[in-house]
């Protein structure tokens, strides 16, 4: 019997020995598909210490400070919870067993816990320990600490084993902290190139903005130079022109005398046009209701049979502070363009509103405007809409969509001048085929630090 006996036992012994590779080895193959660090901890203590018969395991994690260790996984009946853990103990290194084997960085079997003073005892006494710290690099990642409740219960074999899966548990963490830093680089790059990019479409904002700066400057340079000038040259042009027309007797010459009038009052119009593009009007502001004037100018400006104005005018409209002539003159240029952009005849849109701008807003503006309240005036037409590229170029001063003959170009240029000057701005949103629609924009009365009086340039 005796002799049968240890067969037996022989038997077990090579059985468990089995059971124990068959672990390790799904360990060995798991840890390529353990996503993270709890998980590894947790698939420890319940799927690799637990079923070789350990009757206890808690897996301790260090903090970063590597001052202290906190439980993060456990298995027994001190862990009835699954997969969460109540009130996990912590540990400072150097304190207790487990914190003593963190802070000497090596393996501690203690074969009676009732012998030694430095055992922290929990709920549930036990009599033996061993402790088996995670090393990765210079740093302690962890500890996997077991008890049991019986004296000696842990030698060589135990330590081994303990051992081995502390060694693949580093291996793992060393992965998985690999893994995080690759993560982190390729999102700081991610994020670098976002900011790179967008501080590239800064830049070619800003360069635009420069650039519509430094042309307005030098049209005002211009101007401002040579308007007076030119000015005194055409006041004697014209009147050496009535003169003639005086003195000559009536006969062919007179229309020729007439043309010469007609193209000398041009010119000056066109000289108070660049003014206007330029900011360098005076321009006299006053409170306005500007569904009054919306209507007023409509209804004054006789369209072709053709051709229909339709008003949608908002009943909650806010006062404005606008020089009245100058307004009038930049809706009708707006209302005129409407209609020649509907040859065949159609419907000219004019809608007032009430609107609050911030700096989120993404609005089709020529200009930047400042947040706040404003009221916009809109001028829809359903003709042939504008390109991408007529878009870019409808407020250079001298471009015109229109033929040879039939326009200056200088008629949006006067109008985003004469907004920016009154404290405002447009809008223009166009699609090829679909039409066109301009929108003035002003700020509500009173315009709170904004001075919309010029000096006389």
């Amino acid at each position: 019997m005796p002799e049968i006996a240890a067969e037996h036992c022989g038997a077990s012994a090579e059985e468990d020995e089995r059971a124990t590779l068959r672990t390790l080895n799904a360990f060995a193959i798991d840890l390529i598909s353990i996503p993270n660090t709890e998980d590894l901890f947790w698939y420890i203590a319940q799927n690799v210490v637990g079923p070789m018969k350990f009757v206890d395991c808690v897996v301790y994690k260090a903090n970063e400070e590597q001052s202290s260790l906190i439980q993060v996984a456990a298995m027994g009946d001190k862990n009835p919870f699954g997969r969460s853990i109540l009130n996990p103990l912590k540990i400072s290194f150097g304190e207790g067993i487990t914190g003593q084997a963190a802070q000497r960085r090596e393996a501690i079997i203690i074969d009676d816990l009732a012998l030694n003073d430095s055992y922290i005892e929990d709920t549930q006494p036990a009599r033996s320990e061993i402790c088996v710290p995670i090393i990765c690099g210079n740093r302690v990642a962890g500890v996997i600490d077991c008890e049991h409740p019986e004296p000696g219960a842990f030698g060589g074999g135990e330590l081994e084993l303990l051992t081995t899966i502390a060694a693949m548990t580093s291996a793992k963490l060393e992965l998985l902290a690999e893994v995080e830093r690759s993560n982190r680089r390729y999102h700081d790059l991610v994020s670098a190139h976002a900011q790179l990019s967008q501080e590239g479409t800064n830049r070619k904002a800003l360069e635009a903005e420069l650039y519509d700066a430094r042309k307005l400057e030098t049209v005002g340079r211009l101007t401002g130079s040579f308007a007076h000038e030119f000015n005194n040259l055409l006041t004697v042009i014209s009147g050496n022109l009535e003169l003639l027309e005086a003195a000559v007797p009536c006969g062919s010459v007179d229309s020729s005398l007439c043309d010469a009038q007609a193209a000398a009052n041009r010119a000056a119009d066109l000289i108070q046009s660049m003014l206007a593009y330029s900011q360098r009007k005076h321009i006299s502001p006053q409170r306005t209701d500007l569904n009054v004037l919306v209507r007023n100018v409509a209804e004054q400006e006789a369209l072709p049979d053709t051709h229909a104005v339709k008003f949608t005018l908002a009943h909650d409209i806010k006062d404005v502070n606008v020089d009245q002539k100058t307004f009038k003159t930049a809706l009708l240029n707006l209302v005129w363009n409407a209609r020649d952009a509907m040859p065949q005849g159609g419907t000219v849109q004019l809608k007032t509103e009430c609107i609050v701008h911030s700096h989120s807003d993404q609005r089709a503006l020529v200009t930047r405007l400042a947040p706040g309240e404003y009221v916009r005036v809109s001028v829809r037409d359903a003709g042939r809409g504008l390109s991408p590229d007529e878009l870019q170029k409808i407020f250079d001063p001298f471009y015109t969509t229109k033929p040879v003959g039939a326009g200056t170009g200088l008629g949006l240029s006067l109008i985003l001048g004469f907004m920016q000057q009154s404290g405002g701005t447009v809008g223009v949103c166009s699609t090829t085929g679909e039409g066109s629609t301009f929108q003035l924009y002003l700020p509500v009365y009173p315009a709170a630090g904004k001075d919309l009086l010029t000096i006389n340039g």
